[in-house]
């Protein structure tokens, strides 16, 4: 029986309340005393409510007493208890001994289908040593400060958050008396890792395009999407391999699962393994002490997209090889050997089929990696998708920089329609974020194309080599010529004159024909061009 006493302030009541308590010879479980309350909770077999209060009648200062269904401590564990059930990843609470506090009901859960807590599967969790669990010291979970650390908890690999409980918060030397653990799966970290790499989902709606090349791609696409087997993406650098090596995850059953994506070529040998691979503590000078989970370790039940393969060393070639035969593996430095449920999709702007011809990359590896493949098709060989994606990022690119989405003229688009575009549809939208950025009126004429590119790549723009020579090309009328330096000093006349008009000093037209300006300036007063 709980009971609720409400009472005046009066120093002493509380001892007449467990004096007359004692008289009874009442069992008296638990007391808790606040200002102008007392609780109790009486266990006695045949007591009744009434007797009770009888009892406490002549007690003076007594307001009223009323029964409880628990005791406020207990009604503040209940709720915390509700609150902790509710947070999916496991939480242990232990002291500066190690043993073990509390758990929530997801640690409980864990430790009871475990198989390596049958030993003490009797046993209630709290009381325990958390070294039976875990494959390190209890001390180095001990931290006087907040951190994470890797951790090996029954067999399996978690991310430990460790929140130190220090005994006396207002000291200037705090002393830790235990840590709160919370353990957070590698899949888990693996899907906030992978929503950092991308602000927002990128599926098949993402490929913009209308033409016949693009339409194929995305019927593939989908159709690979529902297959658990490794792809091979080929294409020219800028085609959107990784967009389409994301559309192709989202499209599948790992859609929920972690997406992670490395770049082979950006790191070398030693740092490539050790960031796929993940390495044990103490694997190499300046490792984490706790060690580090790889990306395959990450991306567990997702996709792993390895772009760039070409440029992974041979060794490395060999390991993801032994990988693939049964997605097991050790971290470096490692002993204990783990396995992976991941999806490969890799690729590589290389033509692969010449480098296993010059023995530089693996034959038995890019079978295993080719079983499936998609070709990106370069932006010109697409033309028809140019205006599409022109609106896209022209809107894009306003909305970033907070300016009205201009309109695109006819020259400019027939302009990039004819460029060959060798950045393909990544230079296309480095290009007209510049041109948006840069432009104060509500039209991008051909002039400010043609400034952007030439700005961009530091390349002589308008080049014949990087424009599709139109059906409809002005060629030289033979009936004009005269003789070859009439006919050279027209040609620079008329290119002079048109380009000094959009970079209006000779530096800068200098630096546009890629000649020197005393040689522009010489040229424009040869035939008198002024602005």
């Amino acid at each position: 029986m709980r009971l609720e006493i409400k009472s005046s302030n009066r120093i002493g009541i509380s001892q007449e309340i467990l004096a007359i308590f004692a008289q009874q010879s009442w069992n008296l479980n638990a007391m808790e005393v606040a200002m102008f309350y007392t609780y109790v909770h009486l266990e006695q077999e045949g007591l009744k409510f009434n007797d009770v209060k009888l009892s406490l009648k002549h007690v003076q200062g007594i307001i009223h007493c009323k029964p409880l269904d628990l005791l406020p401590s207990e009604r503040r564990e209940s709720h915390l208890q509700a609150l902790l059930s509710r947070i999916p990843d496991p939480i242990i609470d232990i002291d500066n001994k190690g043993i073990i506090l509390a758990v929530n009901q997801s640690a409980r859960n864990i430790l009871a289908a475990n198989k390596h807590s049958n030993d003490n599967k009797n046993l209630p969790i709290e009381g325990q040593c958390i070294d039976n669990f875990i494959e390190q010291n209890y001390q180095s979970l001990l931290t006087d400060k907040p951190t994470s650390t890797s951790i090996l908890f029954l067999g399996q690999s978690y991310l430990a958050d460790l929140s130190p409980v220090l005994s006396d918060v207002k000291s200037a030397e705090n002393t830790v008396s235990g840590a709160v653990i919370i353990l957070r799966t590698m899949n888990t970290l693996g899907r906030q890792i992978s929503l950092m790499q991308t602000q927002k989902e990128q599926g098949i709606d993402s490929i913009i395009g209308e033409s016949a090349s693009i339409k194929v791609l995305i019927a593939q696409t989908l159709k690979f999407a529902e297959l658990e087997l490794p792809v091979l993406l080929s294409g020219e650098t800028g085609t959107g391999k990784e967009l389409l090596a994301r559309a192709l995850h989202n499209a599948g059953n790992r859609a929920k699962s972690p997406f992670l994506a490395i770049n082979c070529a950006a790191l070398p040998e030693h740092l490539l393994e050790s960031e796929l691979f993940g390495y044990a503590p103490g694997a190499f000078t300046g490792a984490q002490k706790g060690g580090k989970p790889g990306l395959f370790e990450l991306a567990d039940s997702g996709t792993i997209f390895l772009d760039e393969i070409a440029e992974m060393s041979v060794y490395l070639q060999a390991k993801l090889l032994r990988f693939l035969q049964d997605f097991k593996y050790r971290r470096v430095g490692g002993t204990k050997e783990l396995k992976a449920n991941v999806r490969i999709i890799s690729a590589s702007h290389q033509n692969l089929t010449r480098l296993l011809e010059k023995k530089l990359f693996r034959e038995d590896l890019f079978y295993r990696l080719n079983v499936l493949n998609l070709a990106l098709p370069p932006l010109r060989e697409r033309k028809d998708d140019i205006p599409l994606l022109v609106t896209h990022f022209i809107q894009n690119a306003a909305l970033q920089v907070n300016q009205r989405v201009p309109k695109v003229s006819e020259d400019a688009l027939r302009t990039m329609q004819t460029y060959k575009w060798p950045g393909n549809v990544r230079q296309l939208q480095n290009i007209l974020f510049r041109v948006v950025a840069l432009n104060t009126d509500d039209v991008i004429e051909k002039e400010d194309l043609n400034s952007a590119l030439s700005q961009f790549d530091q390349s002589d723009i308008p080049n014949k080599s990087h424009y599709i020579k139109p059906e409809n090309a002005l060629t030289l009328s033979e009936e004009n010529l005269s003789d070859w330096a009439s006919a050279q000093a027209d040609f620079e006349y008329s290119l002079l004159k048109k380009l000094y008009r959009q970079y209006p000093t000779t530096r800068k037209l200098a630096q546009r024909l890629k000649v020197s300006h005393n040689k522009i300036a010489m040229k424009l007063r040869e035939h008198g061009i002024k602005l």
